[in-house]
């Protein structure tokens, strides 16, 4: 977004041009028109001495560097700026349950995985921002339609236990026909371990006594992933 004159942003947002208010912004040309500092300025609503909500929420996001880096971050740290306390970070955090719940019922609705992105985007929104290891799988039919999706192991920092036994019988109890199988790295590297290798061939093996097809393993980073179904692993 350029930046605003200097007699404009000195002011408060309600004295500039109707235009370049984020909430009338939003409500003449689409949500998808603001900044993110703007989109920001929606939720922080006022600003400070000196600094309207716009100059807050570009003030935060230079601070952690992305806007999903804001989003993700703990009350203390957010609220340790001029300009934020509880209530705001309250609504902050409502408006990032409210994207998470929005692509789960959109997934639940279409009820398919019909690409690998789409499997991808998906669990990269559910395993991304997770501060430790999280071991999770999307159950499917014979059609692939998704039945379920689970977290089943957690871990440390540097790692989860996988129990192949205990996937086996959440896959019977959920009547799968075929799974997809995930989990992140917290370090945001998404380079496969040799234990990450070894769980994949011990689960293929374990699946196929019961019939079932493991699809994919996918090892989510932070803005990478990888295949181990294309690294043939599997």
């Amino acid at each position: 977004m350029p930046k605003q004159p200097e007699s404009t942003r000195s002011r408060a947002i309600s004295h500039w041009p109707s235009a370049e208010r984020p909430r009338e912004k939003l409500l003449t040309s689409g949500a998808d028109s603001l900044s993110d500092a703007e989109l920001l300025a929606i939720f922080i609503r006022t600003g400070v001495q000196g600094k309207t909500a716009v100059d807050i929420g570009r003030d935060l996001i230079s601070r952690f560097g992305s806007l999903r880096q804001v989003l993700i971050s703990d009350q203390q740290s957010l609220c340790s700026n001029n300009g934020l306390g509880p209530a705001k970070y309250a609504l902050i955090q409502a408006a990032l349950e409210i994207g998470k719940r929005y692509l789960d019922q959109k997934l639940k609705h279409q009820g398919t995985l019909s690409s690998a992105k789409q499997a991808v985007d998906f669990l990269t929104h559910k395993l991304r921002d997770q501060q430790r290891e999280v071991f999770a799988i999307v159950y499917l039919d014979n059609r692939h339609q998704v039945i379920h999706y689970d977290e089943l192991f957690f871990g440390t920092i540097n790692g989860a236990t996988v129990y192949p036994r205990e996937v086996v019988k959440s896959v019977l109890h959920h009547n799968a026909a075929a799974i997809i199988i995930a989990h992140n790295h917290p370090s945001g590297v998404s380079e496969p371990s040799h234990a990450d290798n070894t769980i994949t061939q011990k689960l293929v093996k374990a699946l196929e006594l019961v019939d079932v097809k493991l699809l994919d393993h996918l090892i989510i980073g932070d803005g990478e992933y990888v295949s181990l179904a294309d690294r043939g692993v599997l």
